[in-house]
């Protein structure tokens, strides 16, 4: 089913089965019917509020998903944030995305206050996702209603759900994976979608709601197969937002999971292509969208339907990437034989050293990776030279030995300049790719 906004999705249910549980939230739920009916009711209250911005710190509660749905139904332009940010960085983004009003946490919400600005105009339909800023700061993608539903209705045409299933949402919500896949998808096929109760009950989650079906990046996957919490009943994982070790995949697969692997971005409201059947990692191209390929083998796409109005305030990052309709992602890629798209790296994960040679972090990463038995750990450029930065105890003159081999392999240029060791986590999106801008700051500081 084809939703043209969030009120023809509410509503559309809310007539057809009302009575079906549409959320679950520990010991809460609504029908379809209840979930609209407060939708409404909150967005009144909004209406009645007088401002013209609302910033939503994601908690994934039901009051979260009902304030969301509402601020679009009252006409507010509205702002997703994620609740775990940095205070001073909530504070900078509220100012830069024009926000008069906030939900969330009282003590947080009181305490970002001064933040609030004069509200923005004609604001009206607008929802803000900021991208993960792996490889520069987060910019904020303007996207609506409209095309969110549209991405929800592209990944269910390759990807249903019935309205038997129970998906489970563990991604936030103030992403646009975790908005689209984790609760969009599973509400457009008229499913049950259980709001998971945070990071601490990760491992209990699956036993608790007992999910047929979960979105998860990397990283989670792994985590709940590592603590073998995935309950009988799971069928079906959608992974995204990150590479995915095959190893990991095929352990998913011995234990009788359908793994499928979606690629998207926030600038095309989430997933353009999806994985169905047979390699995980050969994925079929989403009803609406149309991708080439560049000389370079940069991943360029056309979808109408889905893509974003642009970056808030940012003309120039918007022409820079999107022109004549088409995005140009970053992301490198090759389409098989059965123009069946696959992901081979991204173009800003390169090293560019002063000889003009480049490395391809990923693959180079890998490689040190295996030849240490660590993954904690990246590359990025010091004075002209790759430097690897690892986090853990560890001996450098050790490392240095145990990468000699691989060093030995490589052109002197390639080679390592130094290893810079450091009890400090790597720092890391929400959706666990490395931070390479604030990776290369730290260093440069170090």
């Amino acid at each position: 089913m084809r939703f043209e906004s969030f009120r023809h999705l509410l509503s559309y249910w809310a007539e057809q089965t009302p009575d079906r549980a549409a959320l679950r939230y520990e010991g809460q739920s609504y029908s379809f019917a209840a979930l609209w009916q407060a939708v409404q009711e909150k967005a009144a209250v909004l209406r009645a509020g007088g401002k013209s911005c609302l910033g939503v710190l994601c908690d994934g509660s039901l009051d979260c998903v009902v304030t969301i749905f509402a601020a679009n139904l009252a006409g507010l332009q509205l702002v997703l944030l994620d609740e775990n940010a940095p205070e001073a960085l909530l504070g900078a983004l509220i100012a830069y995305t024009d926000i008069d009003a906030l939900w969330g946490d009282e003590d947080l919400t009181e305490a970002l206050e001064p933040c609030l600005t004069g509200g923005v105009k004609d604001g009206a339909g607008r929802i803000l996702f900021f991208t993960s800023g792996t490889t520069e700061r987060s910019k904020a993608v303007v996207l609506t209603d409209h095309s969110l539903c549209q991405s929800a209705y592209n990944g269910s045409a390759k990807l249903p759900l019935s309205p038997e299933d129970t998906l489970l949402c563990l991604l936030p919500l103030g992403h646009v994976f975790g908005f689209v896949c984790g609760l969009l998808w599973g509400l457009s096929c008229g499913a049950c979608v259980a709001l998971g109760r945070g990071a601490r009950h990760y491992i209990d989650d699956c036993a608790f709601y007992r999910p047929t079906a979960v979105s998860v990046v990397p990283l989670l996957l792994g985590f709940l197969i590592q603590q073998r919490c995935v309950n009988p009943e799971l069928k079906l994982v959608l992974v995204g937002a990150g590479d995915c070790p095959a190893p990991l995949l095929a352990a998913a697969t011995a234990m009788g999971i359908r793994v499928s692997f979606g690629y998207g971005l926030t600038e095309t409201s989430s997933g353009v292509a999806i994985s169905v059947r047979g390699d995980p990692f050969a994925m079929e191209i989403c009803p609406d969208d149309t991708i080439t390929l560049a000389e370079d083998g940069e991943i360029l796409i056309e979808a109408p339907t889905c893509i974003m109005q642009g970056y808030y305030k940012r003309p120039d990052a918007t022409a820079a990437v999107l022109r004549d309709g088409v995005l140009h992602t970053g992301d490198l890629g090759y389409l098989d034989a059965d123009r069946k798209l696959h992901i081979t790296g991204r173009k800003k994960d390169m090293l560019v050293l002063p000889d003009g040679t480049k490395i391809f972090l990923p693959e180079y990463e890998a490689r040190l990776m295996k030849g240490l038995g660590h993954t904690e750990l990246a590359v990025t450029l010091k004075d002209g030279r790759p430097l690897l930065v690892y986090s853990g105890e560890a001996d450098k003159a050790a490392l240095l030995e145990a990468l000699k081999p691989l060093m030995a392999e490589l052109p002197r240029g390639q080679q390592l300049k130094d290893i810079l060791i450091t009890d400090e986590p790597l720092p890391r999106t929400a959706t666990g790719k490395i931070k390479r801008w604030e990776l290369q700051q730290k260093v440069g500081l170090a």
